[in-house]
């Protein structure tokens, strides 16, 4: 394992738990926007969002190199 792969691996915990942050972030305050808010639907939408925004920093990424 090279020195990039270990470094990567110890921040493994905390990329994931502000991943989950961000969704629940955007869950409040969609749930403040929309009371009424269907929340299984809003997540699948905000995950959604956010997968397109991880495909397009993969797509930079490959631009970049």
């Amino acid at each position: 394992m090279n020195e990039t792969t270990k470094g990567v691996e110890s921040l493994k915990k905390e990329i994931r738990g502000e991943v989950r942050a961000i969704l629940k972030m955007n869950m409040t305050f969609e749930g403040w926007s929309v009371p009424e808010m269907d929340d299984n639907k809003a997540r699948e939408e905000i995950l959604e969002v956010m997968q397109e925004a991880l495909d397009e920093l993969k797509q930079e990424n490959q631009k970049e190199k």
